[in-house]
């Protein structure tokens, strides 16, 4: 069932919207503060957010909600926002969309349009889930299997920042010295993990990965050791730890800055003698493991907080490798773009081509606080948002862009330039329906195609 939260600071609105989306089989969540929205979003997984762009502090303005909108994207840039006003003007809409809206409902509402985007949103949400949910799924089998790889990942590196890095790639694959990689979440570190192990020693042995950040303490030990039956309540069988599955190989830690401070001790000593036991077990074992590890934490920070041993520290980094951040390294991003471009358009079954050369430049100016991981995402969300078969600045949808087409004032705009902008927002609102888009814009058919010819859409 799909769960979406509505956002408004009446009471009688929430109850208004709870009674008209029962009928569709929703899961009906409700805030009342740009706070407890936030809250909402930390808390639990969202489908969509429909949300009131005017709340106590502000009742006309719509500053308040365009503020909550650009906090919500920093948190999470995919997620699906429908926002509403009773102030509704047109240059509100532009800014709210510049901000990361995906559509714009003005009070009071018309409950079939309302219904129509809900919908769409929805669909959207969960074609992307589904595909992260299958990425996740052969990444699971991936590392359960552990079956060995010599196939180098492509890495793109045209700029001279990420040069350096696959430079000290090659240098310090083969060697057998425990690598730590730093860097800022989403710049790449399992891919140049991967890159590591590729030409390393070890590449016809498995690289196990764990995430130290996605586990409780109470199971972290059992994951990197194992356990034998009996060990605690739910361990009915004997399972064979990450340290014996990659013996011969790579271990992949991410988040290592994670480590509880009474573990560290236990995965300094088998980083030291190779020796460990079972959970519950009072046999030693051993095993041959080269060790990666990655964090976009300051351990030295860490370690003069007491938070993280200074001897588990000089074992992991005998080798320190950091990446840059997206945002350093403009020359790659029209090559990942494409590169992401092409992988999004298999998954989804998509015809895009290309980006315009606005869509590029929108690239190229944005902050990108998500880093490569960001970007992906942006990619993702364009080629199932893109009515055409060329990704414009529009469905890029990014904050930051010098677009004319997203300027925050309509006036500013060329009349050519407000008709594409409306045009492409009612395509994509009714998931390509030119019937459809054509009555909501006040158009023929053929006027409406007349259109889409002359602007290159699809």
């Amino acid at each position: 069932m799909s769960k979406i939260l509505i956002a408004d600071d009446q009471a009688d609105v929430l109850a208004a919207l709870r009674l008209l989306l029962k009928a569709e089989r929703f899961h009906i969540e409700t805030a009342s503060s740009p706070a407890s929205v936030l809250r909402a979003i930390d808390s639990q997984e969202l489908d969509v957010i429909l949300m009131d762009l005017n709340y106590a502090r502000d009742t006309t303005s719509g500053n308040e909600g365009l503020d909550l909108l650009t906090r919500i994207r920093a948190v999470d840039p995919t997620l699906p926002i429908v926002v509403m006003t009773a102030w509704g003007s047109v240059d509100l809409a532009v800014e709210a969309m510049r901000r990361g809206a995906r559509d714009f409902i003005q009070k009071p509402w018309d409950n079939a349009r309302l219904l129509a985007v809900l919908r769409t949103q929805v669909e959207l949400a969960e074609a992307l889930r589904r595909g992260r949910r299958l990425e996740a799924e052969n990444l699971a089998l991936r590392d359960s299997v552990s079956e060995p790889s010599s196939e180098i990942p492509q890495i793109v590196a045209e700029s001279p920042a990420m040069k350096t890095v696959l430079n000290l790639v090659e240098r310090i694959g083969p060697a057998d010295a425990n690598v730590l990689i730093t860097g800022e979440n989403g710049t790449g570190k399992e891919v140049i993990t991967r890159a590591l192990h590729s030409v390393s020693l070890r590449k016809s042995k498995p690289l196990i990965s764990l995430n130290a950040g996605a586990l409780a303490e109470g199971v972290f030990e059992s994951e990197l050791f194992g356990h034998v039956r009996g060990a605690f309540t739910d361990a009915r069988i004997d399972r064979v730890g990450r340290f014996e599955l990659a013996d011969g190989g790579t271990l992949f830690l991410d988040e290592i800055a994670n480590v509880p401070l009474n573990l560290q001790t236990k995965l300094l000593r088998v980083l030291e003698t190779g020796e460990f036991e079972r959970v519950g077990s009072s046999k030693t074992s051993k095993a041959n493991v080269r060790v990666l590890s990655a964090t976009n934490a300051d351990l030295n920070a860490e370690v003069a907080q007491g938070r993280f041993r200074q001897d588990l520290l000089f074992r992991l980094n005998t080798v320190e490798l950091h990446l840059p951040p997206l945002r350093d390294r403009h020359e790659d991003i029209p090559a990942l773009a494409q590169y992401f471009l092409r992988q999004h358009r298999e998954r989804y079954r998509r015809t895009i081509l290309d980006f315009t050369p606005e869509a590029f430049a929108a690239l190229r100016a944005h902050s990108w606080p998500g880093n490569v991981r960001e970007l992906d995402h942006v990619i993702e969300r364009a080629v199932l948002m893109s009515s055409g078969q060329i990704v414009t600045a529009f469905d890029l949808a990014l904050q930051t862009t010098p677009d004319v087409r997203l300027s925050t004032r309509l006036e500013e705009m060329s009349l050519e330039d407000a008709e594409r902008l409306l045009i492409t927002k009612a395509l994509a609102r009714f998931d390509g329906n030119a019937n459809r888009a054509a009555e909501a814009l006040g158009l023929s058919r053929s006027a409406l195609y007349r259109r889409l010819q002359k602007y290159g859409l699809s």
